[in-house]
């Protein structure tokens, strides 16, 4: 299945500033093979997941995203949202590492 990645502008741009992670940049957690999905929270009646994968050789991320199914020229995709992506913090890192290996 296809996989394409969204996001708002306005907050990529925030979160950018905040967390010094940008969005082009969180999207490429999700090729990680070792990357840990776990359901985050419901929100204005979406399910949040959350990721916590490599985006590179040196950085691991968490990032908070929505998915839905859509159909776009007969061929089913997946939609990814990206709402947030940060570094991860020392726990989720150490997790990570250890369901990694």
């Amino acid at each position: 299945m296809t996989i394409r990645f969204e996001w708002d502008l306005d907050k990529a741009a925030s979160k950018l500033r905040r967390h010094g992670v940008r969005f082009e940049t969180a999207a490429r957690v999700f090729t990680d093979p070792f990357a840990i999905t776990s359901a985050d929270r419901i929100e204005d009646r979406e399910l949040r997941w959350r990721i916590v994968g490599m985006a590179d050789a040196i950085r691991v991320l968490v990032v908070v995203h929505t998915i839905r199914e859509a159909t776009e020229a007969g061929e089913e995709i997946e939609v990814v949202r990206i709402i947030s992506a940060r570094k991860a913090d020392r726990s989720e890192r150490r997790s990570y590492e250890d369901e990694a290996g």
